[in-house]
């Protein structure tokens, strides 16, 4: 899948509002970190399989599956966070209030600040999909708590 990375260093949030022009079950918009081939998660924006739903994949060896909740239209805010060795996912449906997803690690604190940290697009069963991230953000700092909403 086609896809944009950086490596940040320190704490932050990576914010964007993904909107997927959806033609087949499982494209998808992403928010992705890679630490490795086997050691990665992305946080989309997925027509799973007929309907858009927020959905994440934490994979250490073995990849995990799960979806969170659906979400009206084409569009959404998604946001990835890092501190030390924790990562954490959070989608919004406004880009003001957060609604926590998963809170994981994908190795030791070393691997996990090497970390690649981007954009990705995915059309696994289709011909391809149209997707744009606008209203990016790059914060230097960890959310002040992960589940109240900011």
């Amino acid at each position: 899948a086609p896809r944009l990375l950086g490596s940040p260093e320190g704490d932050f949030q990576l914010i964007a509002r993904v909107t997927v022009g959806f033609n087949a079950a499982f494209d998808a918009g992403v928010l992705y970190v890679h630490v490795g081939d086997r050691a990665w998660a992305k946080l989309c924006l997925e027509y799973s399989p007929d309907v858009p739903t927020i959905c994440t994949v934490v994979t250490r060896g073995h990849s995990d599956d799960a979806n969170s909740f659906t979400v009206p239209g084409s569009s959404v805010w998604l946001r990835v966070s890092r501190t030390g060795r924790a990562l954490a996912f959070h989608a919004s449906r406004d880009g003001e209030r957060w609604t926590f997803v998963r809170l994981f690690t994908l190795g030791d604190e070393k691997e996990t600040g090497a970390a690649l940290i981007g954009f990705m697009t995915q059309s696994p069963l289709g011909e391809g999909c149209v997707v744009t991230y606008d209203h990016l953000e790059f914060r230097p700092a960890w959310p002040a708590d992960l589940r109240d909403g900011s």
